[in-house]
């Protein structure tokens, strides 16, 4: 089995934390010109009829009948839930604290994937993934203006648990189903139902159709959502569930980044305390013990 920490799989990993760092202020611009579930859910669905088209071509692995019900569920965990739940939690509480509780989610997935798919898990993973939710968590405490509602920790842990799950169910399922299959129809179901709840919470009067939002939207759509999540669940299927969470600990620090580059936010210690243990934080979650090596832990999923 080749190493996890291949040259594909970085490029990939760099990629996704790029495209995925990208996210949060291009979100943010885009909520600018459109309500937030009406924007969610056209974004995600045009995401998900990009990836049709490369999965039509390979329309012999959808076997639909057999396997439908993995793109409903892969659908609400990772799309309706995650997006639908991020969107009304973000109402009751500041950015910052949200952001901060929904990157619980590395940990998350560190504890149920070593409890329900058998990885590994060790000291220096468990101090690893702990620093790593502390680094996000020093960055995002820069954004807390107000108090939190109960509410709004509800909905940001429920972000956390729905993401969790979702890639936790992407894995497990990863070898009975097309990648390309999956990511498309999760999107396509996901993206229709936050339209339509969209349609009636919202207005589509309120959307403003100028270039600004269409170049947004389509650049989200296809990298972001599309490649994005075609991506994860590619590195999800091919190695540690939990080794990809870590990395994902540097999403929060490229939007700080890009926020500060094209959004004219200021640069705080906190961002460079919080890239710190971040950077620890991966280093400790992808350094495997001698003893474990010698053992010949397994490595669960192999690559599609």
């Amino acid at each position: 089995m080749k190493r996890f920490a291949n040259k594909q799989t970085m490029i990939l990993l760099i990629f996704l934390v790029f495209m995925w760092g990208l996210n949060w202020p291009l979100t943010k611009i885009g909520l600018l010109y459109a309500p937030p579930l009406l924007f969610a859910g056209i974004r995600t669905f045009i995401g998900g009829l990009v990836l049709l088209l490369f999965a039509l071509p390979r329309y012999k692995q959808l076997h639909f009948q057999q396997t439908w019900h993995i793109y409903f569920i892969s659908a609400v965990l990772n799309i309706v839930l995650y997006y639908g739940l991020m969107t009304f939690g973000l109402k009751y509480m500041p950015a910052g604290l949200f952001s901060a509780i929904v990157f619980l989610q590395p940990v998350l997935l560190g504890i149920f994937s070593c409890m329900w798919l058998g990885e590994s898990m060790f000291t220096l993973k468990v101090i690893g993934l702990i620093l790593g939710f502390l680094g996000v968590a020093i960055i995002s405490i820069a954004g807390i203006t107000s108090h939190a509602s109960i509410l709004g920790i509800i909905l940001a842990l429920g972000t956390a648990f729905a993401w969790t799950f979702g890639t936790l169910y992407m894995k497990k399922t990863s070898g009975a189903v097309d990648s390309f299959w999956t990511v498309s129809l999760q999107l396509i179901i996901g993206g229709l139902f936050l339209i339509g709840s969209g349609s009636i919470m919202e207005s589509w009067s309120n959307i403003i159709w100028n270039p600004t939002f269409i170049c947004n939207l389509l650049f989200i759509a296809i990298f972001v959502i599309a490649f994005g999540w075609l991506t994860y669940f590619i590195l999800i299927g091919s190695g540690e569930a939990s080794k990809v969470g870590a990395y994902t600990f540097m999403i929060p620090v490229i939007s700080n980044i890009v926020s500060i580059i094209f959004l004219h936010e200021k640069v705080t210690m906190n961002l460079i305390v919080g890239l710190l243990l971040i950077f620890i934080s991966i280093a400790f979650v992808n350094r495997k013990p001698s003893h474990i090596g010698k053992e010949g832990a397994t490595v669960p999923g192999s690559a599609k």
